[in-house]
């Protein structure tokens, strides 16, 4: 199958590329860098530099590239992400799901491209009910501030893809990628934040979160180019688990001391109103549809696994 992977040279890009490769595809990775074009050339992809928001050249890029499926893995996320910072730190990432969809759905269709694969993620269920959420749960539109503009973005990317004509649309919801390249590898902020004691237990530690290897994704990623049904998967590991949980866990494997524990109030005053609600509310998903419709299964089943393996982290 020939696949076109928008997004080639990020964090999940670069697995999922390779594993397409090795699974016997023709893929052609995008990428607005030229020096990251020889690094998809280097594991046997084509490689093409473009902005996805140059609308005509993307056409021209997709349609030379006469892909079976579409991948689309774009992001523009910062190194930290500052939830006080005076800019919002999701915009150009808004932008991209947004705008950056738009233009790259219409020239996969444009291409006559069977399938596009689009990511999404799996932690901004709206924080009521039940603490693991399955695709049906709705999305948290009503969430403040930034939070409330990415939930916004992500709905229309997911909206987009699903509702598009013509083409077999699939969404991946990514749980919080850890490994290599992430905010939880050896150089990541969070890795970062927990040796300097500044990943703290907020409150109970009551926010749920749903963690998944950048390998584990990119496999992901090739199940879903390769079959299911149209429609959003929940692409997490096995476990979800509160911040009580997984925060002590993360900052003995990287060598850090006990996390404190910090009451709510104080930590509000601290990293702000978002920060908190994701401490305390967030919510989990369950991985179990991607299992039964994707025929997939996450290589590392628990973070408690991951962050223990250092290779693992990256």
């Amino acid at each position: 199958m020939k696949v076109f992977v928008a997004g080639a040279s990020g964090v999940l890009g670069r697995p999922t590329v390779r594993q397409l490769v090795a699974a016997g595809h023709e893929v052609t990775g995008m990428t607005r860098s030229k020096g990251r074009a020889a690094e998809i050339c280097e594991v046997g992809a084509a490689a093409v530099v473009c902005d996805v928001f140059d609308a005509k050249a993307l056409e021209v890029a997709v349609r030379e590239a006469a892909p079976d499926a579409v991948v689309h893995l774009l992001t523009a996320l910062p190194q930290r992400l500052d939830y006080k910072a005076k800019d919002n730190p999701f915009a150009p990432t808004n932008r991209v799901r947004s705008e950056g969809t738009r233009n790259l759905l219409a020239a996969a269709k444009a291409a006559g491209a069977r399938r596009i694969v689009a990511e999404s993620v799996a932690f901004f269920y709206a924080p009521a009910g039940g603490w693991i959420k399955d695709e049906e749960a709705p999305l948290n539109l009503d969430a403040p501030g930034d939070f409330g503009s990415a939930a916004a973005a992500l709905d229309d990317l997911e909206r987009q893809v699903t509702a598009a004509e013509g083409i077999e649309g699939i969404v991946l919801r990514y749980g919080w990628l850890y490994g290599p390249g992430t905010f939880f590898d050896r150089v990541g902020s969070q890795t970062e934040d927990a040796l300097k004691r500044r990943l703290p237990i907020v409150g109970e530690g009551s926010g749920t979160f749903s963690f998944l290897h950048v390998e584990d994704a990119g496999a992901a990623t090739v199940a879903a180019v390769e079959r299911g049904a149209p429609g959003t998967y929940n692409v997490v590991d096995d476990e979800p688990a509160p911040m009580r949980e997984w925060v002590p866990v993360f900052c003995d494997a990287v060598g850090a001391k006990k996390p404190l524990r910090v009451p709510a109030w104080i930590a509000r005053l601290i990293a702000g109103k978002a920060a908190v609600g994701s401490a305390t509310q967030l919510r989990g998903a369950s991985n179990a549809k991607a299992k039964r419709e994707l025929g997939w299964q996450p290589r590392l089943a628990s973070w408690r696994q991951g962050f223990a393996d250092s290779e693992a982290r990256g």
